[in-house]
């Protein structure tokens, strides 16, 4: 009896063993996650990080795109200090950010390696001065360039390889490639005598004083002008690889028929109603014409290769091509950026958003 008793126990337990084995087998090994960076650089990933660090320079821009992908927020273990109140809205997105570790633009490489992250998120031009390192201390490192529409078609999805979530990179792209053939279709057929002389200036107030600037011919706000269908004045003087400085006679020269005043520091709508006041702008055509504006933003100028410039390009297209743009509901166009693309609900947008847009 004993004996049959142990022959059963036996067989059981070969019985459990074989369907361990099944079970296992059945299983599959859990595969490396690749990402192909702005650089060109294959990074290999055992598993999504789940302890980011958006570090450099520039990196709001960073920000603004990882938080596109519903999940970032959680996987945020630090972020770096920026300046157009990139604090006030990574904290509309995740309200943990004011408690998350926070380093500066320059903070070195031994110092972000420090708090162990899986994944560092840079720029690609803070490679030599951070990236390398951290890349020789074992650190996995993701650059993107986040500089132009083809360059967001390709970081979005590298960020949806990163993030094991290719879907939701090719949703986002759907977002900016849509606008870019709205803009396109009601642009087609335009000659260049339908093409008013736009002038995009930014201002600035420093320590030096007053100063207007353009930005290079290379950079996505000349894009967006010609893009929006109208003709950048300022291209000779911008050949250089960062933001000119002008002065008043050079941009009476140039004569544009729209002049666009962007401002980083503050609402660029109390510049344009300081340079309204002021005799010589007064005197310009553009003005006369009503046709000095102030780029909008709200927590960032829309402008710029922020993950805004969709709404900047349609901004644009209304007011360089008004009879073409018509229909373009700018209104329903930002409810739809932040609440699709960023799941704020639509009073908090009333309430956070439109005073900024509207200031």
């Amino acid at each position: 009896m004993i004996q049959l008793w142990l022959r059963r126990i036996v067989l059981l337990v070969l019985a459990w063993s074989l369907v361990a084995c099944a079970a296992q087998q059945a299983t599959p090994a859990p595969s490396t996650i690749t990402a192909t960076d702005a650089l060109g650089r294959i990074v290999e990933l055992p598993a999504p990080p789940e302890r980011i660090v958006i570090g450099g320079r520039a990196n709001f821009m960073l920000t603004d795109a990882l938080y596109l992908f519903p999940d970032a927020p959680d996987r945020v273990l630090a972020l770096t200090r920026a300046t157009q109140q990139a604090a006030a809205f990574a904290q509309l997105l995740d309200p943990a950010a004011p408690d998350k570790v926070r380093f500066v633009s320059d903070s070195p490489a031994e110092e972000i390696a420090a708090a162990q992250p899986d994944l560092v998120l840079l720029k690609s031009y803070m490679r030599d001065a951070v990236g390398t390192t951290l890349e020789q201390l074992g650190i996995s490192v993701l650059y993107l360039d986040l500089e132009t529409p083809e360059h967001y078609e390709r970081d979005l999805a590298t960020l949806g390889q990163a993030l094991d979530n290719p879907a939701r990179a090719a949703e986002l792209w759907g977002y900016y490639r849509a606008i870019l053939d709205r803009v396109a279709q009601g642009t087609a057929g335009l000659d260049e005598t339908q093409k008013p002389r736009v002038l995009l200036i930014q201002y600035t107030d420093s320590g030096d004083g007053i100063a207007f600037r353009v930005p290079p011919v290379t950079w996505i706000q000349t894009t967006l002008v010609t893009l929006a269908g109208g003709q950048p004045v300022w291209g000779e003087a911008a050949q250089g690889g960062g933001w000119a400085t002008v002065n008043l006679e050079q941009i009476a020269a140039w004569n544009p028929d729209q002049i666009y005043v962007i401002n980083y520091t503050g609402p660029a709508s109390e510049v344009v109603a300081n340079l309204r006041a002021d005799p010589q702008w007064a005197a310009l055509p553009a003005a006369q014409a009503g046709q000095l504006y102030p780029f909008p933003g709200d927590f960032f100028s829309w402008d710029q290769p922020d993950t805004r410039w969709g709404l900047g390009l349609l901004w644009l297209a209304q007011h360089i091509q008004p009879e073409r743009f018509a229909d373009v509901d700018m209104q329903a166009e930002v409810y739809r950026f932040f609440g699709d693309l960023y799941g704020l609900e639509r009073a908090v947008i009333d309430a956070e958003i439109w005073p900024l847009i509207q200031r």
